[in-house]
């Protein structure tokens, strides 16, 4: 079955080569050329992933990527020409799962969107082997994505809920950056300190009782992080 991924982008002539280039690739694509379209359509169907604009009329990338964080952890992928480290801390603290600036290569593309697909996949095939793990106040259902605290439903994006699995099903082995990297992007690790940064901390946001002191994920100077003990 192809996996079938939702674009959106304002640009037509982007928006077509990146819908050619794919299909050529084996993947169904569904296009939509603004925020508020996207939506809908993202509403009315079911997707494997998300590529999606910043810049858009009617309704920006920002605001399309918070509502839809709101409903699901689909793998979302920002396609932008803002490329300064603020605006990729910015999209991926959002909710965003990677970020390939404009302009880019249709290879790299392909590459980054099959891993994507491939890292979800593989935590849903695991997700069948154990339901339900618990660790002090946090319950973390592996079959619906459901992360609770105290009974309280918390929203994560798939990469949170992936970083926060990680830990979880590892309680005692510490994990360098470079680790989370390799498990979590399912890539080689090039240094780039910002993307776990920003995904840790707005994990522990969400997670912790006071995320200036984390009890869940631990991090261990100049080495990297582990779970914490209770």
């Amino acid at each position: 079955m192809k996996n079938k991924i939702l674009l959106i982008e304002d640009d037509i002539a982007i928006s077509e080569m990146v819908e050619n280039y794919l299909r050529k690739e084996g993947f169904n694509i569904t296009t939509a050329f603004d925020g508020e379209e996207g939506l809908v359509k993202f509403l009315n169907n079911s997707f494997d992933l998300i590529i999606l604009d910043i810049m858009m009329p009617k309704l920006d990338g920002m605001e399309v990527m918070k509502i839809i964080r709101e409903k699901s952890v689909i793998p979302i992928l920002i396609m932008s020409a803002k490329d300064s480290d603020v605006d990729k801390a910015i999209g991926l603290g959002l909710g965003a799962d990677d970020y390939i600036a404009k302009p880019f290569s249709m290879v790299e593309l392909s590459a980054r969107i099959k891993a994507m697909i491939r890292r979800a996949t593989q935590y849903d095939k695991n997700d069948e082997k154990e339901d339900i793990i618990n660790v002090n106040d946090i319950t973390i259902d592996l079959n619906s994505y459901v992360v609770t605290k105290k009974g309280v439903i918390i929203q994560l994006t798939s990469k949170e809920f992936n970083i926060l699995k990680l830990f979880i099903s590892n309680p005692n082995r510490v994990f360098t950056k470079a680790q989370v990297y390799n498990f979590i992007w399912n890539d080689d690790y090039f240094g780039d300190d910002n993307v776990i940064n920003v995904h840790m901390r707005r994990l522990r946001e969400k997670i912790e009782d006071n995320p200036s002191e984390p009890k869940y994920i631990k991090t261990l100077w100049g080495i990297g992080y582990k779970l914490g003990e209770f």
